[in-house]
């Protein structure tokens, strides 16, 4: 569905569900360079179960229009201008790398908006090595060759899927080919630019989940544990072997994992 936001015409799936202001609601946020189609087995999943869902296209992302926001706190207060056009009072709110970020500092902001949140490949702070912010500056390729080797584990980067004929590397590959120029740039640079600390974290109140990889390059083991670790009341799912693309390598643990929190 398309509705708007700041006078620009924004794009989010359903699901293939209906709204009913009567239902619960879930709203996910994507990642760098990507947009709604990263959610399509939960999105899918939460609609039959009866919920309102909104997978969001972040601007200049997918199929929303404008320029793509190159600050984690502007992001949040996007999401924050999102929900009020959607008319949506509360939710649970899933966030992946990038998004996880604008989750947290939304959660932080806006407490009142929700009802649990789910992270899944998070890092507080969330720096971005030079070659790939620098490769991406330069709209080059690289930039999405070593991003999406990176977010992958070892096993997953030999093939192999538990979506039977779906190739996890390039679906991962497409998906970032497919982003606006200058996009993938503007979301590394927002994420490498956060300076929040995991204060941010302690300021939580509301029920967590964290989604963990054992082999995540791109938002470390460690670092999304102390995330874990500073929210009061917060649990961790531990996934291996598993990169940073959770959703691809294991979409059923992290399903099962968010029916737990939604």
């Amino acid at each position: 569905m398309y509705f708007e936001v700041r006078g620009e015409k924004t794009y989010c799936s359903n699901g293939t569900g209906s709204i009913d202001p009567n239902r619960q609601s879930v709203v996910f946020v994507h990642g760098a360079g990507l947009d709604h189609s990263t959610f399509v087995l939960a999105s899918r999943h939460f609609a039959r179960q009866k919920f309102n869902v909104y997978a969001i296209d972040l601007p200049g992302h997918g199929r929303s229009d404008g320029v793509a926001l190159d600050s984690i706190n502007e992001l949040a207060k996007w999401l924050r201008d999102a929900l009020e056009a959607l008319e949506i009072k509360q939710t649970s709110l899933i966030g992946y790398s990038m998004g996880s970020l604008i989750c947290l500092q939304f959660a932080a902001d806006y407490p009142e908006y929700l009802r649990s949140m789910a992270l899944v490949g998070t890092s507080i702070p969330m720096p971005v090595s030079d070659p790939l912010l620098n490769a991406a500056k330069d709209n080059s390729h690289e930039a999405f060759d070593m991003a999406n080797t990176w977010s992958h584990s070892k096993i997953a980067q030999l093939g192999g899927n538990e979506n039977p004929g779906i190739s996890m590397m390039m679906s991962g590959q497409r998906l970032l080919e497919a982003s606006r120029e200058d996009v993938f740039f503007a979301d590394l640079k927002a994420c490498n630019e956060f300076t929040n600390s995991l204060e941010l974290a302690e300021q939580i109140s509301i029920k967590t989940l964290v989604f963990v990889g054992d082999q995540d390059q791109m938002t470390t083991p460690v670092k999304a544990l102390k995330v874990a670790e500073s929210i009061p009341n917060c649990e961790v799912i531990y996934l291996s072997p598993a990169g940073h693309a959770m959703f691809s390598e294991h979409p059923n643990a992290v399903l099962d994992g968010l029916i737990k929190i939604i």
